[in-house]
């Protein structure tokens, strides 16, 4: 007699809190729903960027959610580290063997350091194997920091575009910003971007010194914490003392007409 094949698991797209690498952290029942918190605690299979950092926000879950499995228990593999600078669609990285656990039939968790994995950072070609291996994807629900930016900036939310980070050389990003903001003026299409907190204050001076007058620049920093911080001026507004994101907190930048 043959035996049957295992039922396929499925690959589970598990967003978390934006809090990473912020000085404070919102109780995590406020910004993840009962049915995510459920789904992460059943999950013992994970995909990740860091294992430290998905460890923690187990730990965080377990808080609320009997997790399945200790934390020491837990199947965490991480993304290599090229997949993270070159980008998934780049590397040329093939996300099958991570998946091998959903093959015989558990499911896997997908998941980055804060947010939606696989929007703003790695997890795509994961993924893409998942489709290619035939396996149900599912994305949870929970908060993607560039749409509660966009949502909240005043700017055109039906034509928009994600740019990842800009160049850290100064001359390079003025250059980057003036075509952004010359697309932006001529089609009305939205741009995104986000940056290292460290960066912001050089981010912000550098949008001060390329951008036109009139142009419209939102920065949204602390999304889904007290101390948030959304601001939506044109440029001349800014230039009259508005104050930037601190050195310690991720922030998007969005610029339009």
């Amino acid at each position: 007699m043959n035996t049957p094949k295992p039922l396929k698991g499925r690959l589970f797209l598990v967003p978390t809190p934006l809090d990473f690498g912020c000085t404070e952290q919102a109780p995590i029942t406020d910004v993840l729903p009962t049915n995510t918190l459920a789904k992460a605690a059943s999950i013992q299979h994970w995909v990740c960027e860091n294992a430290k950092t998905t460890r923690a926000f187990l730990k965080r879950v377990g808080e609320t959610h009997p997790l399945i499995a200790p934390l020491p228990e837990q199947s965490i593999a991480e993304l290599p580290r090229h997949v993270h600078k070159k980008g998934d669609h780049q590397s040329g990285f093939d996300g099958k063997p991570l998946l091998a656990a959903a093959l015989q039939g558990h499911d896997v968790g997908l998941i980055s350091e804060a947010g939606m994995p696989a929007v703003a950072d790695p997890g795509s070609s994961v993924v893409r194997a998942a489709h290619d291996l035939g396996l149900t994807v599912v994305p949870l629900v929970g908060p993607v920091s560039l749409l509660l930016a966009l949502a909240a900036s005043g700017l055109n939310g039906q034509n928009f575009a994600f740019v990842g980070y800009l160049p850290q050389d100064a001359a390079e990003r003025a250059t980057r910003l003036k075509q952004l903001e010359s697309l932006a003026l001529k089609t009305g299409q939205t741009q995104l971007w986000i940056e290292t907190p460290y960066r912001n204050a050089a981010m912000l001076s550098g949008l001060l010194q390329s951008l036109q007058a009139n142009t419209r620049l939102a920065i949204a920093s602390g999304l889904t914490l007290p101390s948030v911080s959304i601001q939506s001026h044109t440029v001349t507004q800014w230039k009259k003392g508005k104050k930037g994101p601190d050195g310690h907190t991720p922030a998007v930048y969005a610029i339009g007409p």
